[in-house]
C-alpha cells in the first residue's frame, strides 16, 4: 500500500507544480501534464513500468469526457450537424487514412500493416483538442464546431476499425506470437460467436444503452435523490458511466462511443446539470493523469536510437494531416482564423492511436518494434499540439484581426460633437443610447468593423478608426469637445489614451471605464476625471437582490447598498494614495492592506445601524399637479 501512496503522491506533485506554471506562461494545461510526465518518467525515473498500466486506467477520463460532451447535445442538434459530421468528418478520415497508407506502403510495409498505420494516424486527439478548446472558449466558434464534428466522426469510426484490424492479421507475425495471438480479453460476450450472432449482440447492447438510459435512468436518479446523500448520487453517476463502458467493452465496442450515446440520451434529463457537476472533477483528474502517463511512457532508449525516424514521422504526420485539413476547410468554406483553428487543432494523432496500436500488435498486424516507433510518433504529435494552439493564439488570431481592420483606412469624420465616445462595445453602447435619448450630440469611434456595422443598424452614427490615435481625435473635434468617454476594450491602450488627452487637452472632462480596482487607480493616475468599474454597479445591484432573497426588507437592502457605496467613496482617496506608494511589481502592500481592512470594519459598523421599516404614514403619496383652476393636468401639459 505504501508504494501506491508514494506513486500517487509523485503524480499529483508533478501535476500541481507543472500545470499552473504552464498556464502562467500561456502554454495550456495539456502541455503542462505532458511535461510533468516526461520529468517524472524518462528524465528522473521516479515512475516506471506502472505508467502503462495507469494509462489504461486513465483512458477512462476520455470516456467520461465524451459522456459529458454527449450531454451537451440532443438528438436534434446531432441531426442538425449531420453534414459536417458525415461530410467533413468522413472525408477527413478517408483522405488521411489513404495518405497514411500510401506513405507506409511506399516504405515497403505489407499492405495490411500500411492500411492499419493509415487508420491510426487518421485519428486526432479528442482529449487534447476538446480540453484546449474548452479552456480557450473556442468551442462555439465555427472552427471549434467543425473540429468537434470531425472528432465525433473519428470516435464513431473507431468501431469499424476495431472490427477490421483482426481481419488484417499477418501469418508470419501470428506464428511468431504463438497461439495466443489475436485473442482478446477473457471477458467477452462475442469472442466465439458467429458473425450474425455477434451483430445481434452489438445491436442489443446499443439498444440497451439507448432505451435503458431514456426510461430507467430517471426513476433510478429520483430514487437516489430521495436519500438526500450526495455521495450516493456521485456513486450512481460513476456506476452509470462505468457500467456503460464495461458493457461496450464486453461486446468489443468503444467504451467512449457508448458513453457518448448515453450522454446524448440524458441531454434533456432534469438531472443533467447535477450529473455534469458530479462527473467533471473525476474527468479532469483522469484526463490529466492520462496526459501524464503519455509523457511518462516515452521510451527514451528507442527515441535515442531512432530519433531521426520518430521526429520525421511525427512531423510528416502533422504536415500531411494539416494539408488535408486545410483543403477541407477551403472546400467547406471554413474561412479565415476559423480555418486555421480547424487545421491546427486536428493535425496530431490521438489517444485512440495507442489503443489501436496495442490492438494491432495483439492481432499480429504490426510488429512490436514498429509499434514502439509509431507510438513515439503519436506521442510526439500530441506533445506538439499545445504549441500549435499557441501559434494560433499569438500569430494567426492577431494577424487576422489586424488584417481585418488595418486593410480599411479610418473613416473621414465630418461631424463634430460636444461628446466623443471611444469604443462602442457592450459598455459604450449603453452610454451612447442614454446620451442619444436625451438629444445630446455624440461622435463615436471604434477600431472593430463588426461593432461599427452593428451599432449603425440601430442608427448610432459611428466612425471606423483607432480612437487612441491623437490625430483621429483631433479630426473628431477633441479640442472643442466638453466630454470624452473612454470605453475601449484594452487596459493599456485606455491608460495611454487618457494620458495623451489630458496632456494636450487638459480642459476635456474624461470619463473612463475600468476593468477592476487596480485599473481604476491607473486611470486616475493618468488623469481621468471620473472612473467607473465595468462590473461595480451591477455587482452592487445583485448584492442588494441577494440580501432581499435572504429575508432582508427590500428598502433595507437598498439602504445597505447605498451605505456600501458611500463607505467606498469615503475611503477612495485614501486607498488611492496608498496604492500610489506601492512599488512596481508588487500588487499589495502592508499599508494598503491595513487601510482596506479599515474600510471593511467601517462598512461592517455602518451595516449594523438600527433600522425600522417605514410605516404607511412615512411613505409620501403622489398627487398629480394641478392648474390654476385646481384640475389635474394631463401628462406632458
Amino acid at each position: 500500500m505504501t508504494v501506491y501512496f508514494v506513486q500517487a503522491f509523485i503524480y499529483l506533485v508533478a501535476a500541481v507544480i507543472a500545470v499552473p506554471l504552464a498556464k502562467r506562461f500561456g502554454l495550456g494545461s495539456v502541455l503542462g501534464y505532458l511535461v510533468a510526465g516526461v520529468v517524472i518518467g524518462p528524465v528522473t525515473g521516479l515512475v516506471g513500468q506502472e505508467a502503462t498500466t495507469i494509462q489504461h486506467f486513465a483512458e477512462f477520463g476520455v470516456v467520461m469526457m465524451l459522456f459529458l460532451v454527449g450531454m451537451e447535445l440532443d438528438p436534434k442538434a446531432l441531426w442538425a450537424m449531420r453534414v459536417r459530421l458525415v461530410g467533413l468528418g468522413g472525408l477527413q478520415v478517408v483522405l488521411t487514412a489513404a495518405a497514411g497508407t500510401a506513405v507506409a506502403w511506399w516504405f515497403e510495409l505489407p499492405w495490411q500493416t500500411a492500411l492499419t498505420v493509415g487508420l491510426i494516424f487518421a485519428l486526432s486527439s479528442t482529449a487534447i483538442v476538446l480540453q484546449t478548446l474548452n479552456e480557450k472558449g473556442l468551442v462555439k466558434t465555427e472552427g471549434g464546431r467543425s473540429a468537434f464534428s470531425v472528432l465525433l466522426f473519428q470516435d464513431i469510426a473507431v468501431i469499424p476499425m476495431l472490427a477490421l484490424i483482426p481481419l488484417l492479421s499477418l501469418p508470419e507475425l501470428a506464428a511468431e506470437a504463438g497461439t495466443d495471438a489475436g485473442h482478446g480479453s477473457s471477458l467477452s460476450l462475442v469472442a466465439h460467436l458467429p458473425a450474425w450472432a455477434h451483430a445481434l449482440v452489438v445491436v442489443g447492447a446499443m439498444a440497451a444503452v439507448t432505451v435503458g438510459g431514456y426510461y430507467l435512468s430517471r426513476p433510478l436518479f429520483r430514487y437516489v435523490v430521495q436519500s438526500r446523500l450526495r455521495e450516493i448520487f456521485t456513486a450512481t453517476a460513476l456506476m452509470l458511466v462505468i457500467g456503460i463502458a464495461a458493457l461496450m467493452s464486453l461486446v468489443n465496442l468503444s467504451p467512449a462511443l457508448g458513453a457518448f450515446m448515453a450522454g446524448v440520451v440524458l441531454a434533456n434529463s432534469e438531472f443533467r446539470h447535477e450529473l455534469e457537476a458530479t462527473i467533471e472533477p473525476f474527468k479532469g483528474l483522469l484526463l490529466g493523469l492520462f496526459f501524464i502517463t503519455v509523457g511518462a511512457g516515452i521510451d527514451f532508449q528507442v527515441l535515442a536510437a531512432e530519433w531521426g525516424t520518430v521526429l520525421a514521422l511525427g512531423l510528416a504526420v502533422m504536415v500531411v494531416k494539416g494539408l488535408i485539413l486545410l483543403m477541407l476547410a477551403l472546400l467547406f468554406r471554413i474561412r479565415g482564423s476559423n480555418g486555421w483553428l480547424f487545421t491546427l487543432s486536428l493535425a496530431q494523432a490521438g489517444e485512440f492511436g495507442f489503443v489501436l496500436l496495442t490492438y494491432s500488435v495483439q492481432n499480429s498486424v504490426i510488429p512490436v518494434e514498429t509499434s514502439k516507433i509509431l507510438s513515439l510518433a503519436v506521442a510526439l504529435s500530441m506533445f506538439l499540439t499545445p504549441l500549435l494552439f499557441i501559434v494560433y493564439d499569438r500569430v494567426v488570431l492577431p494577424r487576422y484581426r489586424r488584417s481585418k481592420n488595418d486593410e480599411r483606412p479610418a473613416d473621414d469624420i465630418h461631424d463634430r460633437a460636444p461628446v466623443i465616445v471611444a469604443g462602442i462595445g457592450r459598455f459604450g453602447q449603453i452610454v451612447c443610447r442614454l446620451l442619444r435619448a436625451n438629444n445630446i450630440p455624440i461622435v463615436v469611434l471604434d477600431h472593430e468593423i463588426e461593432q461599427i456595422e452593428t451599432v449603425r443598424r440601430i442608427h448610432i452614427k459611428s466612425y471606423f478608426g483607432d480612437a487612441s490615435r491623437l490625430d483621429l481625435l483631433e479630426t473628431a473635434g477633441i479640442a472643442e469637445a466638453r466630454l470624452l468617454v473612454v470605453a475601449i476594450d484594452d487596459r493599456d491602450r485606455t491608460v495611454r489614451m487618457v494620458e495623451q488627452v489630458k496632456k494636450f487637452y487638459p480642459g476635456v472632462w474624461v470619463l473612463a471605464r475600468a476593468f477592476d480596482r487596480g485599473h481604476s487607480y491607473q486611470l486616475r493616475k493618468a488623469g481621468a476625471d471620473d472612473v467607473v468599474s465595468e462590473t461595480y454597479h451591477s455587482a452592487l445591484e445583485l448584492g442588494g437582490h441577494a440580501l432581499t432573497a435572504m429575508g432582508v426588507h427590500p428598502l433595507r437592502a437598498k439602504q445597505m447598498t447605498w451605505t456600501f457605496l458611500d463607505n467606498e467613496q469615503a475611503h477612495e482617496d485614501e486607498l488611492f494614495e496608498a496604492w500610489q506608494e506601492i512599488e512596481e511589481g508588487i500588487s499589495f502592500s502592508p499599508r494598503y492592506g491595513e487601510l482596506f481592512m479599515k474600510l471593511e470594519e467601517a462598512l461592517s459598523s455602518a451595516m449594523q445601524q438600527d433600522w425600522e421599516p417605514p410605516t404607511q404614514d412615512d411613505v409620501p403619496i403622489w398627487t398629480p399637479p394641478t392648474d390654476d383652476a385646481g384640475e389635474a393636468q394631463r401628462p406632458g401639459a
